[in-house]
């Protein structure tokens, strides 16, 4: 699945980055649901959550595709930063 999402030109940047946006937009859809007239508070918790629930899923992906992306060697820069008993090339 990570080599798919890095052939689809995925990297590990974007995910990082949905991963906060998600938690930027649970707390905005949580508000509006929140203060609108027809909705109540525990319909606005819950859209609050579900969308909140996207953020770690986004960041543990983004993790995995930067290990991917090490292990590829497409980000030489933390490799070289890596002690040589950890894969780097010091």
């Amino acid at each position: 699945m990570l080599r798919t999402l890095s052939n689809l030109g995925l990297k590990s940047d974007y995910l990082y980055a949905a991963g906060l946006a998600s938690v930027g937009l649970s707390y905005v859809s949580w508000a509006i649901s929140r203060f609108s007239s027809d909705d109540s508070k525990a319909q606005s918790d819950r859209w609050g959550v579900f969308i909140g629930e996207w953020a770690p899923t986004f960041i543990a992906l983004g993790t995995a595709l930067k290990l991917q992306e090490q292990e590829d060697g497409r980000d030489g820069d933390a490799r070289r930063d890596l002690p040589s008993n950890l894969g780097g090339n010091s």
